[in-house]
């Protein structure tokens, strides 16, 4: 059997979310699993366009592959109109062959975002990413609140997932409190992977 890990997808366009990944990634591996962490290209309305197939900077593109084997998932957007930024949707609309082989079915999944104004959609983007995972019979995770943060947390932390506030000119930083979330939200999402798998 391969050993266990669990993917952190997200895409990113100002850092945050990236950073936001790097935590939860911090929070997998101190539950002792592997963490990958991959992104996605972007996606151009010039049909001429086309990304390499590996980023000239930061972390790789995710396979199909990578992302069927995964143990569980973590996946992050920026908040673009209360939803998910379209290069993730992209990769998303294109994982049917995942769908018709049920290769998420039952795994774990939890969610993160960043938002450039404080009621930037934060919450309708961590629920409307839910749903294509649904399809894919996942199990959702949430963030509970006796991970006390949540209670004190000022900028970002929903019980959907860790979020953050960057400000309009991502002058905000990720604070002491959304770290905490974060990392937690890694851990537990570890835990309930090592749980099923030894179920």
């Amino acid at each position: 059997m391969a050993m266990p890990y669990v993917l952190v997808l997200y895409y990113s366009s100002g850092g945050t979310t990236s950073e936001l990944a790097k935590l939860i990634a911090r929070g997998v591996e101190e539950q002792g699993i592997e963490a990958i962490i991959r992104t996605v290209p972007k996606v151009s309305t010039n049909v001429g366009d086309s990304q390499p197939s590996i980023p000239d900077s930061g972390d790789c593109y995710v396979t199909q592959q990578e992302l069927e084997d995964c143990s569980a998932l973590a996946v992050g957007s920026p908040t673009r109109f209360g939803n998910m930024a379209a290069p993730l949707k992209h990769f998303i609309d294109q994982t049917s062959d995942t769908w018709i082989g049920g290769k998420l079915s039952g795994k774990p999944v939890s969610f993160f975002t960043s938002s450039s104004s404080l009621h930037g959609g934060q919450e309708s983007t961590l629920l409307t990413m839910m749903i294509p995972f649904l399809h894919h019979g996942m199990l959702i995770m949430g963030l509970p609140y006796s991970e006390t943060e949540l209670l004190r947390t000022e900028g970002g932390g929903t019980p959907y997932g860790i979020s953050h506030w960057n400000g309009h000119s991502n002058q905000r930083a990720i604070c002491k409190t959304e770290k905490t979330l974060a990392i937690a939200q890694g851990r537990r999402l570890a835990l309930f992977a090592s749980k099923l798998r030894t179920s």
